[in-house]
C-alpha cells in the first residue's frame, strides 16, 4: 500500500516562495497521473495542478505562471514551487494520485499580506 507524505509548508509574506514536497512509500513511474490540490477553510477542494507519466502538466488559471508541478520518479517525489505567493493562497496543500484515488496528509500554507 503506497502512503504519501507532504512537506514543506509553512507561513510566508506575500510575494515570497515555498516548494512543497510529496513523497511516496513506494515507486510512482507506474502511476500516470498526480496531482496537488488544495482546500481553504470554508470552501471546496480545488485541483491546483497536475503531472502525467508522459511530462504533460495543467494548471488552474490561478496559479498559471507561479506555480511548477514536477515529479522526480528516480526519487518517488512530487514537487509543487510556488513562486510570487498571495494571500488568497493561503489552504491546506494535499498531494493526490488520480489512479488509485490516494490522498495525502496535507501541509499547511499561510500566506500573510
Amino acid at each position: 500500500q503506497v502512503q504519501l507524505v507532504e512537506s514543506g509548508g509553512g507561513l510566508v509574506q506575500a510575494g515570497g516562495s515555498l516548494r512543497l514536497s510529496c513523497v511516496a512509500s513506494g515507486s510512482i513511474f507506474r502511476f500516470n497521473v498526480m496531482a496537488w490540490y488544495r482546500q481553504a477553510p470554508g470552501k471546496q477542494r480545488e485541483l491546483v495542478a497536475t503531472a502525467t507519466s508522459g511530462g504533460s502538466t495543467n494548471y488552474a488559471n490561478s496559479v498559471k505562471g507561479r506555480f511548477t508541478i514536477s515529479r522526480d520518479n528516480a526519487k518517488n517525489t512530487v514537487y509543487l514551487q510556488m513562486n510570487s505567493l498571495k494571500p488568497e493562497d493561503t489552504a491546506g496543500y494535499y498531494c493526490h494520485v488520480h489512479d488509485i484515488n490516494l490522498w495525502g496528509q496535507g501541509t499547511q500554507v499561510t500566506v500573510s499580506s
